[in-house]
């Protein structure tokens, strides 16, 4: 058998009988891809309505200059940004189920018997916050004000509750030895979690003064705080490159196995 490593961990195998072919990705590299894929659309999907939706974009029912839009705005609202969304969306929606059966076998393996229980809901949590995330993202304010709104409730109190539970059980319920990447991947979530408080807390406030009062720039604050709250959470996910890392995603052309 002759091997030839063709660079990025794509190996052909060649023997005598059969010609098969192998995939090893990093799945720290998987980790990454599925936090920038939506993050890097996210930020085309602001910039692009800034540019050239900025009027509409901005716009609120009391007619006060804002210059931000919101985040249903400025991902749902237009093309071609809501097709460039959903299409993120999609692909990171497919691979965070992978994600989550990585984080199943984790816990399983790590977590101490008296908090096994904890996992399930953990995951139930992570799955719940996925699936609303797909929702808001397929159901625009514009289209579905009422669909759009619960999805969002529920992507923002999951997303919250996922996190705080998550952090728990990995500082106090993983029996695992404390290395760089576990120590570096609890300091992620602590930070990410704190400013993701404090990022809804302030996007509340925001929301309602301008319901209140309608202040100049008010709503574009809230904007803003919307958009702490969306990239906190894309950093508390990605501390899975950390959690995870030295495992390989292995596809052949038979089977898919994680190593």
């Amino acid at each position: 058998m002759s091997r030839l490593q063709l660079g990025y961990d794509y190996i052909p195998l060649v023997n005598k009988d059969v010609n098969r072919f192998r995939l090893v990705l990093s799945f720290s590299k998987i980790a990454w891809f599925t936090v920038l894929v939506p993050f890097l659309s996210f930020v085309f999907c602001i910039i692009w309505s800034i540019l050239y939706n900025f009027e509409n974009a901005t716009e609120t029912h009391c007619n006060v200059y804002n210059f931000l839009p919101s985040v249903s705005a400025a991902i749902g609202h237009y093309r071609p940004q809501k097709t460039i969304w959903k299409a993120a969306i999609t692909v990171q929606a497919m691979v965070r189920a992978l994600v989550l059966y990585m984080y199943y076998q984790y816990y399983v393996e790590t977590v101490y018997k008296w908090a096994q229980g904890i996992i399930n809901f953990v995951l139930l949590t992570y799955l719940l916050e996925n699936i609303a995330l797909v929702t808001l993202s397929f159901r625009s304010s514009d289209e579905d004000y009422a669909i759009h709104k619960i999805a969002f409730m529920t992507f923002l109190f999951m997303s919250l509750i996922h996190m705080i539970l998550s952090y728990l059980v990995a500082k106090t319920c993983c029996n695992v030895t404390k290395d760089t990447n576990s120590i570096t991947s609890l300091r992620w979530k602590f930070n990410s979690l704190i400013l993701n408080v404090i990022a809804i807390v302030l996007a509340c406030y925001f929301f309602y003064r301008h319901n209140k009062y309608c202040e100049p720039f008010v709503y574009s604050l809230f904007a803003l705080a919307e958009y702490v709250v969306v990239v906190t959470n894309m950093a508390f996910h990605v501390t899975a490159a950390h959690d995870f890392a030295g495992r390989r995603l292995f596809m052949s052309l038979h089977k898919i196995q994680i190593i």
